[in-house]
């Protein structure tokens, strides 16, 4: 099994035709709005910072913030990561002392929204998910098809696939995070062969994924699945599939799957045996992920407040997904295209948060 990232290999889960399309012919044409998990109260020692950025990834533009005010990085709250690619707006915050230097902070293609105080640094993770508005050009007359996906995946939910971004540049990510595991890497930076390795992981859920929608199980469950339940988020072993899936066909649960790693138990009976196969198909084991902390994924999620409005030359989508979830995913199911061809991959630490090391979605 190739660990290149290609969405060729990965089964899209609706039938219906693809518009077609490009991205990102500007920035504008790719909004990302952060949905915080709370706002600011007015009163306290930290100051957040509601900041819009283009052209810039987040981890430079706290290289900038440190560089030009002053502050130290561990004194900065981040809650996710955005990529340069697009119009983006977040909270960062910073300690409340630093209020008096901003006027000297000056970055082309970046505005300071709104500045207001709290009571703690912004924490890692600590966002719902974010919104996104995306204008598909070049696919003039299939706003109707696009539609139609759209409506299916309200319904039906997403594959919850990691999108290109994670696997770098030609996507070649994930082959270098291999060396990393098995110790043949001569990379000695800690923060990329995080990332490098985190992709192996990302690879191998990938595919857990598509091979569930390959054999008709995204919507169903297997013994010995870890289900999480859509209103409470609460996560319960699945002893007798044969009763609980008729929840996960109604989307009220719904599977996750294994990011390997030491404090992460692999799954037993049928989910652990189908899991077992997908290593296999990539000449691994569990074990090679020791050096990983490991967490779970959900298999499916849903979008909120999806719409569609055609456009002279395609259609503007936009929807909200939650935290470590990709854009990606829903443009290759309405485009059935390259979504986003390895090729866009932002610096090394600009990643995804659904392992331990990362918080945001770049979209």
């Amino acid at each position: 099994m190739n660990l290149i990232f290609s969405w060729a290999a990965l089964r899209a889960l609706t039938p219906t035709p693809g518009s077609g399309g490009v991205l990102r012919s500007r920035p504008e044409d790719f909004v990302v709005e952060e949905r915080p998990t709370y706002l600011p109260s007015g009163s306290g020692d930290h100051l957040y910072l509601h900041l819009e950025k283009v052209g810039h990834t987040t981890a430079h533009l706290a290289r900038e913030l440190t560089r030009q005010l002053g502050v130290k990085t561990r004194d900065l709250g981040i809650a996710g990561l955005k990529d340069r690619h697009a119009v983006t707006r977040q909270w960062i915050s910073l300690p409340a002392k630093f209020e008096s230097r901003l006027g000297d902070f000056q970055l082309e293609g970046v505005r300071i929204l709104k500045a207001s105080r709290h009571t703690n640094k912004l924490g890692l993770g600590h966002l719902r998910g974010n919104r996104f508005t995306v204008r598909v050009r070049g696919a003039a007359g299939t706003a109707g098809q696009a539609q139609a996906t759209l409506d299916l995946l309200g319904r039906l939910g997403l594959p919850n696939y990691f999108g290109p971004q994670r696997f770098g540049l030609g996507g070649l990510n994930a082959e270098e995070g291999l060396k990393v595991l098995r110790g043949e890497s001569e990379l000695r930076d800690p923060q990329v062969r995080r990332f490098l390795s985190s992709s192996v992981q990302s690879a191998v859920f990938n595919r857990t994924v598509s091979l569930r929608l390959e054999r008709g199980l995204f919507d169903q469950l297997l013994s010995g699945d870890m289900a999480k339940k859509r209103d409470t988020g609460g996560v319960f072993l699945v002893e007798d599939a044969q009763a609980e899936s008729p929840r996960a066909e109604r989307g009220e649960v719904s599977a996750t799957g294994t990011l390997f790693g030491r404090k992460t138990k692999p799954l037993t009976l049928d989910a652990g045996a189908l899991e077992l196969e997908v290593l296999g198909e990539f000449g691994l084991t569990p074990e090679v992920f020791a050096s990983r902390k490991g967490d779970r994924r959900l298999i499916r999620i849903f979008m909120e407040d999806a719409q569609l409005q055609p456009e002279d030359d395609g259609y503007t989508v936009s929807f909200a997904l939650p935290k470590g979830s990709f854009a990606t995913s829903v443009l290759r199911e309405l485009m059935k295209t390259d979504v986003d061809a390895p090729g866009l991959a932002d610096d090394p630490d600009e990643t995804d948060p659904s392992d331990e090391d990362n918080a945001g979605d770049a979209g």
